[in-house]
């Protein structure tokens, strides 16, 4: 099969199956999903030539088969988006079981991909490779003669070697990419190449090896390095993670550390490990830089080994994120919504100074599902505070996000939502009680993201409402609160 007659298959499958696919009322609006089948890890973020290209893994013929290719979006303004053929097929001897994760590059204005090949023998022992692809239209695709470019990893390390991330630093290649040590820990190694075709390992420069880092497990997926504000960046993907109170509750973790690295030998001098978001579903993010110099990052709305969904019964699994901007405060990374997301404003709402004391209330032209609302929130004596969104009172359906005052924790609670269960229904973190609260919230059909505080924390996760589940309701416990509104239908 040539990559012609992959994508005429995969259109076909699309083709069978997209009445089916549209007709789910959980069809987000204005995040990316696939057309149908699975998709996961975003790939290849990159800005080229006037346009923004985002790759994705995916597999349409999920569940019956699994031939995990590139789908791939393309837009000029970050908000309207272009779904082009497959870019990446398993059509070779080295990525015969999948063109696993990678990035892009501008090389000389050519569109260049690097991803991991993936292959599995008879006894489905796995193999990965590492390999180089290029377009010069930024559509058609062309794997170099010279596949794989690097064709084993590294001794002392296993098989799971994956996921390379390749940016440019003093004119120079870097590529920095996911690993497991022999010992079963996660880690991260650094490559430099003058080409892009010939790579020499420069050293590991993080690992859950070093004591400081122990506790972050077996394998170290989707590893990032950027340099934002000054301050250079690792953010990647531990697996195997306990859960300590309120952190790391997910069944995987996404996270970074804020250092110096030394890229000629590999030192990098960091903080503490720090978790990216807060909520259910946030995983394998990337990051590109744009012409304005801002760090823009997407990230898959999902876990590795988490598959349960209503959407399944309709042929398709998934979406990615919100692109968020990144930047840097108290030490710590902040994300917040691209201001590109004003574009899906539509009508507008606002409710001034409204004051709630021991009650809830409904406020008019504030619903739906699918806006965008921000609240400031001022209180003195109160106990709990927050909003209940998708509410339902008929069928006892809500999402909920509130504020103790008490333990100064932000609670995010999805347990009634429709479809999740109580057992594993919250997700919690630590904010400081200042008497203000300010929180930025992103609802689509299946799916909410949630900014604190300018982004200070994030929650990201999908709920599975009934259609008719659109109130939303503020509501205060133990004292009064003051509330600012101001609601988007997009």
């Amino acid at each position: 099969m040539n990559i012609n007659q992959f994508i005429q298959k995969v259109e076909a499958v699309e083709t069978k199956y997209k009445s089916e696919v549209e007709a789910d009322h959980y069809r987000q609006k204005y995040h990316l999903m696939p057309r149908v089948g699975f998709m996961n890890d975003p790939n290849g973020l990159i800005e080229i030539a006037g346009e923004y290209h985002v790759f994705y893994q995916y597999n349409p013929f999920y569940p019956e088969e699994k031939h995990v290719c590139w789908g791939h979006f393309r837009s000029k303004d970050l908000i309207t988006w272009e779904e082009l053929p497959v870019a990446l097929s398993p059509l070779e001897g080295y990525d015969s079981h999948g063109c696993y994760s990678g990035s892009a590059v501008d090389k000389d204005g050519k569109l260049v991909l690097m991803y991991t090949g993936n292959v599995k023998d008879s006894k489905g022992e796995r193999e990965t490779y590492q390999c180089l692809a290029e377009s010069s239209d930024g559509v058609n695709f062309k794997k170099l003669d010279t596949n794989p470019v690097i064709k084993n990893q590294p001794k002392g390390y296993t098989r799971h070697f994956r996921d390379p991330k390749v940016l440019k630093h003093n004119d120079k290649w870097y590529m920095v990419i996911g690993a497991q040590k022999e010992e079963e820990k996660g880690s991260t190694v650094l490559y430099c190449s003058e080409d892009l075709e010939k790579w020499n390992i420069v050293n590991e420069i993080l690992g859950s090896n070093l004591s400081k880092f122990d506790f972050l497990g077996y394998m170290w997926e989707c590893p990032n390095l950027f340099t934002l504000d000054n301050k250079d960046v690792l953010l990647f993907c531990p697996q195997g993670v306990d859960k300590k109170g309120d952190l790391y509750n997910n069944i995987y973790q996404c996270g970074y550390v804020l250092g110096k690295l030394n890229y000629e030998t590999g030192e990098f001098n960091c903080g503490d490990f720090l978790e990216l978001d807060r909520g259910f579903e946030f995983y394998a993010p990337q990051i590109m830089e744009d012409h304005n110099g801002r760090i823009l990052l997407l990230g898959w709305m999902g876990l590795p080994d988490k598959e349960s969904s209503p959407t399944i019964n309709n042929r398709w699994l998934h979406c990615l994120t919100s692109i968020r901007e990144l930047k840097i405060k108290d030490n710590k990374i902040v994300q917040q919504p691209i201001i590109e997301m004003q574009k899906l404003r539509r009508e507008r709402t606002e409710h001034k100074e409204v004051l709630i004391k021991d009650n809830e209330i409904e406020l008019k032209g504030i619903s739906g599902d699918s806006f965008e609302l921000k609240c400031t929130f001022e209180f003195d004596k109160v106990e709990q505070f927050g909003i209940k969104m998708r509410y339902n009172s008929d069928i006892n359906e809500e999402t909920v996000m509130f504020y103790d005052t008490v333990e100064e924790k932000l609670v995010f609670d999805r347990s009634k939502d429709g479809f999740h269960k109580e057992e594993d229904g919250q997700r919690r973190c630590y904010v400081k009680n200042n008497g203000k609260l300010k929180a930025h919230i992103f609802m689509d059909k299946s799916s909410v993201e949630i900014f604190i505080n300018d982004g200070e924390e994030t929650f990201t996760s999908r709920i599975y409402p009934s259609e008719e589940s659109t109130d939303v309701v503020f509501f205060s416990k133990g004292g009064e609160i003051k509330l600012n509104a101001v609601h988007w239908v997009i």
